[in-house]
């Protein structure tokens, strides 16, 4: 009985472990007030550790859009020559490598005015392939450095929390961890 409770304790640990390396952050930019030049997104970005796998959520307005940009570019605002573009209110990019990555607003102006961001990706130095990647948001633009301008969404409709990511390798390995106690239990 006492080796019984302990492969049962033991599964449950390793699955609890297999469960939390699973996990990835979907932070929205602004939180409640968005990608918008009234969010002080300096103050914003203060406190997040963002890491390899997480994902940014940008909701704003139709006069609004998103440009990922070089340091460069960022530091002088210019918008002309873009990473990415994204123009339908409702953008996820998933943060698949570590690293500085700058985003600005498609209106130079506005980017001026404080409109822009930069984050730090904390992890080793690998990248994630797209099927790691976390899953888009509805609504999200698919195809980067294209501006889409379909009907925005607003800024606070869409529901993001923090949760388990299914990517498929880690689910291979609660199919390992099932198969290890399933058989351990049977040596019992």
């Amino acid at each position: 009985m006492i080796n019984m409770a302990k492969v049962v304790l033991s599964c449950f640990l390793l699955f609890a472990f297999v469960v939390v390396s699973c996990s990835a952050t979907t932070y929205t930019v602004g939180d409640t007030s968005g990608w918008d030049i009234s969010t002080n997104l300096e103050t914003w970005v203060a406190d997040k550790n963002f890491k390899v796998g997480d994902s940014l959520v940008f909701q704003y307005s139709s006069s609004n859009s998103v440009d990922e940009v070089t340091k460069k570019n960022y530091d002088t605002c210019e918008t002309t020559d873009v990473l990415a573009s994204y123009g339908n209110g409702n953008t996820s990019v998933p943060l698949t490598r570590a690293g500085d990555r700058y985003f600005v607003s498609g209106n130079r102006l506005y980017c001026l005015g404080g409109m822009k961001l930069h984050i730090h990706i904390d992890g080793d130095d690998t990248t994630l392939s797209p099927a790691m990647a976390p899953n888009a948001v509805a609504g999200s633009d698919q195809n980067p450095a294209t501006t889409f301008q379909q009907s925005p969404s607003s800024k606070k409709n869409t529901p993001v929390s923090n949760g388990v990511v299914n990517f498929p390798p880690n689910i291979l390995s609660l199919v390992y961890v099932a198969l290890g106690c399933y058989f351990g239990m049977i040596q019992i």
